[in-house]
């Protein structure tokens, strides 16, 4: 069986094997390019997170001062 394989279908196997690594290797380019815009999205909700984070502390902080100076607060 051995004596069937000749230089040519080795030759079109290592080419079919080379394209699919081709193939292969852009669409880990496209995956890490997508996943860079991935970690953009995640970084820019978690700054607007803190931003609303530091909005609701100061209008609790608000509220306290409203509830002291209405004394509706016991303390």
């Amino acid at each position: 069986m051995a004596d069937n394989v000749t230089n040519e279908l080795l030759l079109e196997t290592l080419k079919a094997i080379q394209a699919k690594l081709f193939d292969i290797a852009s669409d880990i380019v496209d995956l890490k390019a997508d996943l860079r815009g991935l970690k953009g999205h995640m970084a820019a909700f978690m700054q607007s997170e803190v931003a609303q984070d530091g909005a609701i502390a100061s209008i609790q902080l608000k509220i306290e001062r409203i509830q002291q100076r209405l004394n509706l607060v016991d303390g």
